[in-house]
């Protein structure tokens, strides 16, 4: 789960971490009256949304001003008349893809004066199965870039869990980005903040792009991006309230409640196969057979009839869907089971589709007899490569 930045750096701060002063408007009639509680003279005008890239960002409609969704205002009135011309358009970044992102909130801050800019970020390495710094001397750039680029210009290390934070790290952070005198000791604190926060409200992700030293010498947090792990969520109800679902695909906000994994990508072959696994190798050999899938869905291995319905809709409830793959190899997941919620979602929402089931495992001869006597327009596949093949040729024709 992702958070806004305003979110985030609330959070950091009731750490201890520094950030600036800032306000959010949800409203164009408060954008005023939020920008003239901040001192000036400097106004820094952020869209919020979940995607990064946009300061680089363009907005659809021209009257959205110019383009950028990070933008400098010298006067209250131009913050306000800024979050006005943002609030309600749509932002196109490098991350949201071309269809963008609504902006619903922006974000009014102190500017502050910049003399250099760095990159931070805490992850956990799946390698290593610990928590890792990643910090570069090119903040404000696309880390991604950077590592093309320039990658000797990268740290990056990981933390022993059994002796967690020490100040060590901070020096060799602190050291790596050229940082002198009391910069030194702020990064020190900085970084065990950071980590704290981390470990504590179960993070997956803490991006800090730029942090930045001020030009009195101080470190500063300037960008905060953060994402946590949605497994903890149950022990994370002050976080969880942070969530902001307008940010999320409505198809997969509705499969998160009913516990299906599903990812929406952009290609026309809806998928529903058991097991993550399963369901990469599926939508590969789609590709293979040269057409691209739409979504990415595991049912998991003890899903009901009605979590099979509720996929089943899912799937068909996307306009891009021209043809669906069902692949199930029932181990803990029966195939019988399977076919009923297919046949009771087709019946539910109607099939304008053309519908592939493969079906193998635990009481897979039941299952085909269930979709057999159904009276479906279902076409039946042999193995995963049959099912492949048969459902691109019957959606390219």
């Amino acid at each position: 789960m992702n958070i806004h930045e305003y979110q985030a750096k609330a959070l950091l701060r009731s750490y201890g971490a520094p950030v600036s002063d800032g306000r959010v408007v949800l409203k164009a009639d408060e954008a005023k009256t939020k920008a003239s509680e901040l001192d000036g003279p400097l106004w820094v005008v952020k869209a919020q949304i979940h995607a990064g890239g946009r300061g680089k960002g363009h907005f659809v409609e021209p009257e959205a001003g110019e383009k950028g969704g990070v933008r400098l205002a010298k006067s209250v009135e131009e913050a306000a008349d800024l979050a006005k011309q943002m609030l309600g358009r749509t932002l196109v970044t490098h991350q949201t893809g071309p269809v963008g992102k609504q902006v619903n909130r922006i974000y009014l801050e102190d500017g502050s004066d910049i003399e250099r800019e760095l990159y931070l970020a805490l992850l956990v390495d799946r390698k290593t199965s610990r928590v890792s710094f990643v910090c570069s001397t090119e903040g404000g750039m696309d880390i991604e870039e950077v590592a093309a680029s320039t990658p000797e210009k990268i740290l990056s290390f990981s933390v022993d869990p059994a002796t967690g934070y020490q100040p060590f790290h901070g020096r060799r952070i602190a050291f790596s980005l050229g940082l002198k005198g009391a910069q030194v000791k702020q990064a020190v604190a900085l970084m065990g903040i950071l980590y704290k926060a981390f470990i504590e409200k179960d993070m997956e992700m803490l991006e800090i792009n730029p942090l930045i030293v001020t030009d009195s010498g101080d470190l500063k947090v300037l960008d905060a991006k953060l994402g946590f792990d949605n497994n903890a969520l149950y022990r994370q109800p002050e976080i969880l309230e942070l969530r902001d679902t307008t940010e999320e695909d409505p198809k997969e906000l509705e499969a998160s409640k009913y516990d299906l994994n599903y990812i929406a990508l952009d290609g026309d072959i809806g998928c529903m196969v058991n097991g993550a696994g399963l369901a990469m190798a599926t939508m590969d050999i789609i590709k293979l057979y040269g057409a691209e899938p739409a979504n990415f869905l595991d049912v998991g291995g003890g899903a009901t009839k009605e979590k099979v319905t509720e996929a089943f809709k899912i799937i068909t409830s996307d306009p891009n869907v021209k043809g669906i793959l069902v692949n199930i190899f029932g181990g803990i997941m029966r195939c019988d089971i399977i076919a009923e919620g297919v046949i009771a979602a087709v019946k539910e929402v109607g099939l304008e589709v053309p519908l592939v089931v493969r079906l193998e495992g635990t009481n897979v001869e039941l299952g085909k007899e269930i979709i057999a006597n159904s009276g479906l327009n279902v076409i039946a596949a042999d193995d995963l490569a049959d099912g492949a093949q048969k459902i691109v040729k019957a959606v390219k024709g």
